[in-house]
């Protein structure tokens, strides 16, 4: 099966309760249902963030793949990179079902999710099994459970039990779905989290690169400090952003008031603002990865003229299908030409 023939079975699916069609996808992935995109790269999509190379800069954000499950079958659609996760040190369910919702009039995704997982032993066996080389970069985001968490101790235990396995590591403080969680985005606990991370990683063998996502609803007076806080402390990069728990005016789908992150086309402006404000506090000290509502070559451009180095996809990867990521890829290449880049590295930041 072709990633065309995969989308087109997209309205199946969309008759399904949004979360059993979710579940439903990530096996067809593992059977190899949804297909592969077997064509090379245009070597105008090539980049290089953050100490690692990219065949292209179109990456799966957390969320989708929150066990590892799919990794290889998912870098086969013809992603640059995938992030798996948010995994937490021990499983835990979520919250009670439903907590995921459609707005297909809105090309939106709400969810409540709160970081379902089984856990990090078993995510991380997935991510050994691997086989080796991949087909692109895989990165690990990480969180903490809902119950009986110490930050200051899980996130440095997660980051050390994965850094042999991924090719750079996510510090997920932003998802609005763990009560509590966005209160350790504050520039002391955050700093204290990445101090203790720090000294994880000085007794490592392999450190892989370590990043910061952060929300899309602090203000703006606040991204300063949690910029210098990271820029400090040896982190490589941010990803702007996550969900929000704003809704925006104008939103028509009969699920707008469910409770949980908003992603999608409405969350686009937002989260394109934080990244070009944080392009320019970061005055080149760390690689931004840009995410929320892209879902055109167009859309991937802008966050890349913003500041991104890399862009992620989640909704309108879920909404469209597979063949969604290459046309991003042939939409972006002709854009970069058209506006007279030879690269995307030459573009990042260009409309800050």
């Amino acid at each position: 099966m072709t990633p065309g023939l995969a989308s087109a079975l997209m309205p199946l699916l969309r008759g399904m309760d949004a979360e059993a069609a979710h579940g439903l996808a990530l096996r067809a992935l593992n059977f190899g249902l949804a297909g592969r995109n077997a064509a090379t790269d245009d070597p105008v999509l090539a980049t290089d963030a953050f100490g690692l190379s990219f065949r292209n800069p179109i990456g799966l954000a957390a969320g989708f793949d929150k066990d590892a499950a799919a990794v290889l079958p998912l870098l086969r659609l013809g992603f640059g990179f995938v992030e798996a996760g948010t995994v937490t040190p021990l499983p835990q369910p979520g919250n009670p079902r439903p907590r995921l919702f459609r707005l297909p009039e809105d090309r939106a995704v709400i969810n409540r999710m709160g970081f379902n997982n089984g856990g990090l032993d078993a995510f991380r066996a997935r991510l050994a099994a691997l086989p080796r080389p991949l087909p692109g970069i895989v990165g690990a985001n990480i969180g903490v459970n809902k119950e009986g968490a110490v930050p200051e101790r899980d996130y440095p235990a997660l980051y050390a039990a994965l850094a042999p396995l991924a090719d750079y590591i996510v510090v997920n403080v932003s998802s609005p779905n763990t009560p509590g969680l966005r209160d350790l985005q504050g520039e002391e606990r955050l700093g204290a989290i990445l101090d203790a991370i720090g000294r994880a990683r000085a007794g490592l063998e392999r450190a892989p690169p370590l990043l910061v996502k952060l929300a899309p609803d602090l203000a703006n007076a606040a991204l300063e400090p949690l910029v210098e806080t990271c820029a400090a402390r040896g982190v490589s990069g941010l990803v702007l952003t996550n969900t929000t728990i704003g809704r925006p005016e104008g939103l028509r789908g009969r699920h707008r008031s469910e409770a949980g992150g908003l992603s999608g086309a409405p969350l686009r402006d937002r989260a394109t603002e934080v990244l070009r404000r944080c392009f320019r506090l970061a005055r080149g000290r760390l690689a931004l990865i840009g995410a929320g509502g892209v879902s055109s070559g167009e859309d991937a451009l802008a966050k890349i003229r913003a500041g991104a180095s890399l862009v992620q996809l989640y909704t309108g990867f879920a909404l469209s299908g597979p063949a969604l990521v290459p046309r991003i890829k042939r939409e972006l290449a002709a854009a970069l030409r058209r506006e007279g880049f030879a690269s995307v590295a030459g573009a990042v930041g260009t409309g800050a």
